[in-house]
C-alpha cells in the first residue's frame, strides 16, 4: 500500500509553490468516507454514483475484479454473463440492496452464489437462458423481497428451489414454459411465508388447481392470462367467482381468459341453476357439537357427473369430489355442505363456489354465515337458520318494548303535581308537601273512595328568614293537621286526618 500512496502522494511543481495531484486528491476523498483505497476506484468499464454502480452494455463475459464494495445497486444488465459461480464476483457487497441481471446468457447458477450479497432486496434475472431452478439456488437471500425471473426458458422447478426465501413476497415467472403450477412455493417448510404476488402468465399452464387457488387467493394476487387452460366447470366455477369478488388479477386481463368468452362449457355446467332470482345472505345456526346441513345458494338439483361444487370455509376450502367418512367437513353432489360436530371454530362465512352460467349482480351475495352456539329454538332437523333481517327485527322490537317501558315509568313518577297556590293569611306552603292530583269533582264534595289513596310527601318546614320566632311544627304528635297540605292547587285549614292510610 506504501508504494501507491507514495506514487499517489507525489507533489507536482509548479510557479506558486506545490500542489496535490488529482489522484492524491481522490485518495482522500476515499478515505474519508472509510472505503480502502483498492476499492474505490471504479472501473474504467462502469459508471459510479455515490453508492449505485452500473456497468450496463459492455458484453463482460467476466465482472471487473476490482468493483466497489460499498454499493447498493449493482447494474450488470445487457452483457455476455452465462453463469454465476461461487467466484463471480470478488468481494461480498454487504451493504447491496438491488442486483441488477437481466438480458445477459445465464444459464446457470451454483448453490451459494448469492451469499455474497446477504442484504439483498431486489434481484432481476430476466430475460436470461434459465431452464431449471435446481434446490437451494437462492441460498443465502434471506432478506429477498422481489425477484424477476420472466422471460427464461424455465421448464422446471425443483423443491426446494425457493428455500430460505422467508420475506419474498413479489415473484415473476410469466414468460416462461412452465407445464405444471408450482404449488411448492407455498407448501414447502422454509419457502415465502408472506408471497402475495405471483405471475405465471404467458406459461404453458393446461391445468390448475382449482380448490388450492381458492385458498391462495386470499393471501395475494396470481396472474394466469394467456396460459392455454382448459375450460372445464371447476375452471368456470373458479373464475365467476373471482369476477364476483372484482379479483383484481382477472379483472384487469378479462380478455385474455379463456371460458369469459363464451366458447366454455357454460350451459353444460350451468343446467341445476334454480332460477335467475338474485342470491340473498343467509344465516345458519347450530349448537356445539350438533350436524348441520346448509345448501349451495343457487343450486337445487344434484350436480353432474365432473362439475365440482366448492365451499370456502373460515379455515380451508372443501369439494364435492373429496369421499372421506370421518371428515368434520363434507360436500354432497347436490352442493350442500354438512359440518359434523361443529365446534365454534367452525363459526365465520362460507362461499358456496360452483358454475351458475352468469355474472353476478353487485347486490346478490355467495355468503352464507354459520354460527355456532346455544340456541334457543331448534327445528324438528335440530337445524335453526334465519335471516339477518330477523335478527334485525327481533333486536329492534326489544329495544322498541325496552324504550316505550323507560318512557311508562317516567311519566309514572314525574306526573305534574298539584301546585301550591300562595295565600296571602298564611305563610307559603307549611311542610313543602307534594300530593298526587285527585279528582277535583272529588275535593270538593268531600267525598272519598276506599280505592283512591292519596299520598303526601312530607319534608320538614323551612325557616323563614324575616320572622325570628319559634319554629312552628309542621306536624303535631297527638293529631296531623292538613295545614300546608295541597289539595287540588287549594288550601285547607283546620281539618285532621284521622284516617291514617292518608298520611305517610
Amino acid at each position: 500500500m506504501r508504494p501507491i500512496a507514495s506514487q499517489l502522494l507525489g507533489k507536482t511543481k509548479s510557479v506558486g509553490g506545490s500542489r496535490w495531484s488529482p489522484a492524491a486528491a481522490a485518495l482522500l476523498l476515499s478515505l474519508c468516507h472509510g472505503f480502502p483505497p483498492s476499492v474505490a476506484i471504479c472501473p474504467p468499464c462502469c459508471l459510479c454514483a455515490s453508492d449505485i454502480i452500473s456497468c450496463s452494455g459492455h458484453n463482460l463475459s467476466v465482472l471487473p475484479s476490482d468493483l466497489p464494495s460499498y454499493a447498493t445497486r449493482l447494474d450488470l444488465s445487457h452483457n455476455a454473463l452465462t453463469a454465476l459461480s461461487l467466484d463471480w464476483i470478488s468481494s461480498p457487497f454487504d451493504r447491496l440492496a438491488t442486483l441488477v441481471l437481466n438480458r445477459n446468457s445465464i444459464s446457470r447458477i451454483e448453490v451459494n452464489s448469492f451469499t455474497v450479497v446477504p442484504r439483498l432486496l431486489h434481484l432481476d434475472l430476466s430475460s436470461n437462458r434459465l431452464t431449471v431452478l435446481n434446490s437451494s439456488v437462492f441460498t443465502g437471500l434471506k432478506e429477498l423481497k422481489e425477484l424477476l425471473l420472466f422471460g427464461n426458458q424455465i421448464v422446471q422447478i425443483n423443491p426446494g428451489a425457493f428455500s430460505e426465501l422467508y420475506n419474498l413476497q413479489r415473484l415473476y415467472l410469466s414468460g416462461n414454459r412452465l407445464t405444471a403450477f408450482p404449488l411448492e412455493i407455498y407448501w414447502e417448510p422454509g419457502g415465502p411465508r408472506n408471497l402475495t404476488f405471483l405471475d405465471l402468465s404467458y406459461n404453458r399452464l393446461s391445468k390448475v388447481p382449482v380448490q388450492s387457488l381458492l385458498s391462495l387467493t386470499r393471501q395475494g394476487g396470481i396472474y394466469l392470462q394467456e396460459n392455454p387452460l382448459v375450460c372445464d366447470c371447476a375452471l368456470l366455477a373458479l373464475l365467476e367467482y373471482w369476477m364476483w369478488k372484482q379479483y383484481r388479477p382477472l379483472v384487469d386481463f378479462k380478455g385474455e381468459y379463456p371460458c369469459l368468452d363464451g366458447s366454455g362449457p357454460g350451459s353444460e355446467c350451468s343446467q341445476q341453476v334454480v332460477s335467475d332470482m338474485p342470491l340473498e345472505a343467509q344465516t345458519y345456526q347450530v349448537e356445539p357439537g350438533k350436524w348441520l346441513r346448509v345448501p349451495c345458494p343457487g343450486l337445487a338439483s344434484p350436480a353432474q357427473e365432473g362439475l365440482g361444487v366448492f365451499w370456502v370455509t373460515p379455515r380451508t376450502v372443501v369439494n364435492s369430489s373429496t369421499d372421506e367418512p370421518s371428515a368434520h367437513l363434507m360436500v354432497f353432489p347436490n352442493g350442500t355442505l354438512e359440518i359434523r360436530a361443529a365446534l365454534m371454530e367452525d363459526s365465520g362465512m362460507y362461499r358456496c363456489v360452483a358454475a351458475r352460467g352468469r355474472h353476478y349482480d353487485p347486490n346478490e351475495s355467495l355468503d352464507v354465515t354459520v354460527m355456532v352456539g346455544n340456541v334457543s329454538t331448534a327445528s324438528a332437523s335440530g337445524l335453526a337458520h334465519g335471516s339477518g333481517a330477523e335478527h334485525f327485527n327481533t333486536a329492534f322490537t326489544t329495544l322498541a318494548s325496552c324504550v316505550i317501558s323507560i318512557i311508562l315509568v317516567l311519566l309514572y313518577l314525574y306526573l305534574t303535581p298539584c301546585r301550591c297556590r300562595d295565600n296571602r293569611g298564611s305563610r307559603g306552603c307549611g311542610g313543602r308537601a307534594i300530593i298526587l292530583c285527585s279528582d277535583p269533582r272529588e275535593v270538593e264534595s268531600g267525598q272519598r273512595r276506599s280505592n283512591g289513596k292519596r299520598v303526601a310527601f312530607l319534608e320538614p318546614q323551612a325557616e323563614d328568614s324575616d320572622i325570628s320566632g319559634p319554629k312552628t311544627p309542621a306536624m303535631n304528635l297527638g293529631h296531623v293537621t292538613t295545614e300546608g297540605i295541597l289539595k287540588n292547587g287549594s288550601r285547607t285549614l283546620g281539618q285532621t286526618l284521622t284516617d291514617p292510610e292518608h298520611v305517610v
